[in-house]
């Protein structure tokens, strides 16, 4: 086991939803770690102008404000520097000299990067491509690229497994998996230790991404109709946000994950109709409606996590049942 006290760790893109909450607990672990954000993607850039088409725009940039007030108060830095520049993220990493890279950056989610492809790829491959070769240089330790279930495009049989071949759909799933083969042939050329990481369906506290959990919470709150993409039987591997970082974490401190892919999920899907109901039961009068299925959207379903459980020790323990309710109740006391 490796241990996090004095160890260097960067997180590329850290400002956001994930990496804020995992910047947080590797503080807590002991590990000096500091931050890279441009703070555009889901974030102060996203909700700077004022625009009807943003909804629940001062809330978002409230939640924004407390995640970088508790990154402040834990002593985390938070350089602001766009990833995108080649120049400056050199300059940083061979500065800083991390031991363990973390790179986050992108645009996390599907629509909008079907939408705007050139924008997509700056975020998600140019940011990465400067990260790595950086690295290169320094004699790091330990790369973690955080790719995507949408990788797998269709699951085949309702389940997959690291083994199962990615056939992605659309402009995210498909640069997801050129950022991990990219990663691997960094690795194959330069040496570089590298750990990918699949996650599905995140939720949880502070998230603006306007991922499906968080739509069906806040309009459910404002008494607006939610709607369902489908016939509510279609199924996502939902993972609360606590249970993809005790996965990180598990992924730095085991030396067996260098060098492999892991699905960090909770690893056993919830149809959209399941997280319907349990939002029903705390909101009575709330009214869905079913629209048609986008046709960029995979058929999905579970991600095994028994390769996890080996390897590292993974354990995961929020059910949509239990983390989903845990979040619907932060979200009420937000509002407020």
């Amino acid at each position: 086991m490796i241990s996090f006290k004095g160890s260097k760790i960067l997180l590329i893109g850290g400002a956001g939803f994930i990496g804020h909450n995992l910047a947080l607990r590797l503080k807590k672990l002991g590990a000096n770690v500091e931050i890279v954000d441009g703070l555009q993607v889901n974030n102060f850039g996203a909700f700077a102008t004022k625009s009807d088409n943003i909804p629940n725009r001062d809330l978002y940039l409230g939640i924004i404000n407390q995640r970088l007030d508790m990154l402040h108060e834990a002593r985390i830095p938070v350089l602001v520097q766009d990833a995108r520049d080649y120049a400056a993220v050199s300059k940083i990493v061979v500065k800083l000299r991390p031991d363990v890279i973390l790179h986050l950056a992108a645009i996390a989610h599907a629509n909008k990067s079907n939408k705007d492809p050139y924008s997509t790829f700056g975020h998600n491959l140019r940011t990465l491509e400067n990260t790595l070769d950086a690295a290169r240089h320094i004699g790091l330790k330990h790369f973690v690229y955080f790719s995507s279930s949408m990788v797998y495009g269709h699951f085949p049989s309702g389940i997959v497994s690291e083994d199962t071949p990615c056939k992605p759909l659309g402009i995210y799933g498909t640069l997801k998996y050129s950022g991990e083969l990219i990663v691997i042939a960094y690795n194959q050329v330069f040496g570089l230790p590298y750990t990918i990481v699949r996650p599905s369906a995140l939720y949880g506290e502070r998230c603006v991404s306007r991922r499906v959990g968080q739509i069906f919470i806040e309009n459910a709150i404002k008494g607006l109709e939610i709607s369902v993409n489908g016939d509510g039987s279609d199924r996502l591997d939902f993972t609360y946000i606590d249970d993809l970082i005790n996965g990180v974490v598990k992924v730095i401190e085991n030396e067996n994950a260098r060098n492999q892919i892991f699905n960090l999920t909770y690893g056993n899907s919830s149809s959209l109709g399941e997280m319907a109901n349990i939002l029903k039961s705390y909101f009575t009068d709330v009214k869905i409606s079913y629209l048609p299925k986008d046709k960029l959207v995979p058929d999905r379903g579970t991600l095994s996590v028994e390769k996890a459980k080996k390897l590292i020790g993974y354990d995961p323990q929020y059910s949509l049942e239990k983390g989903f309710v845990k979040y619907i109740n932060w979200c009420k006391e937000t509002f407020k």
